[in-house]
């Protein structure tokens, strides 16, 4: 799951950045309201995480330049300020939450986590899919009821897949999925993710459309894990 971070404050953003890598999201981090602006238009980001007061152009104006747009990625606004006023302000901007500063780590993953389940129309904390069931929280898998011993990286690509059962994704879009700016991608990086989920799911899981990329289908009927 791929995040958008528009912080100026270098010590909170390179805090936040880290703290929400640690947790398994890729994570581009910008200091500008520009910069966040045009992170914003090429449509990567499940979710934004915006400050109010950024630099060259506010985080309210960010937001409300994004729903002018018609795009309706999430977006947690980020600030200092705590009157009803600045509340009220900043929802109708067009934010989907608010967190007042300072900002506990632990809040903040719980309430993106909650906005993405709204966009998705998926109120529940599982994602479930057959007999898979991921848990966003603890970034943790169960098929048929049994723990799935997944890496930070194949639990995001089949997060990726699980949002759209059905739907093929191709390499690019889960490559954008995985990896935040600079991080270096081998070119085989998702086909060797995939190749680690098919050993541990059953090959029957995780469909290649020749041409087109991948997609996640429960098989007709789910089995225990490959041990």
């Amino acid at each position: 799951m791929r995040l958008l971070l528009a912080e100026d404050d270098r010590a909170l953003g390179r805090a936040l950045a880290d703290g929400l890598r640690h947790l398994g999201y890729a994570v581009d981090w910008v200091e500008d309201g520009r910069h966040a602006d045009e992170a914003l238009r090429d449509g990567a980001h499940a979710a934004a995480i915006v400050d109010w007061n950024l630099p060259r152009m506010s985080g309210v104006d960010v937001i409300a330049a994004l729903r002018r747009r018609g795009d309706r990625t999430p977006v947690l606004l980020l600030t200092a300020r705590d009157a009803l006023g600045d509340r009220v302000q900043g929802l109708d901007c067009g934010a989907d939450d608010y967190v007042v500063k300072p900002v506990h780590l632990e809040e903040l993953a719980a309430r993106v986590r909650a906005m993405l389940r709204r966009a998705e129309g998926n109120p529940a904390p599982l994602q479930q899919v057959g007999g898979l069931a991921l848990d966003p929280a603890s970034r943790s898998a169960r098929l048929a009821g049994v723990a799935l011993d997944l890496s930070p990286r194949e639990f995001a690509l089949l997060e990726a897949l699980a949002a759209r059962p059905g739907r093929a994704l191709s390499r690019a879009q889960l490559e954008e999925s995985l990896y935040g700016w600079g991080e270096e991608v081998a070119s085989n990086a998702v086909e060797v993710h995939v190749h680690h989920l098919r050993r541990k799911l059953g090959a029957d899981w995780i469909r290649t459309l020749r041409g087109v990329g991948y997609a996640l289908y429960p098989p007709a009927q789910d089995g225990a894990p490959c041990p």
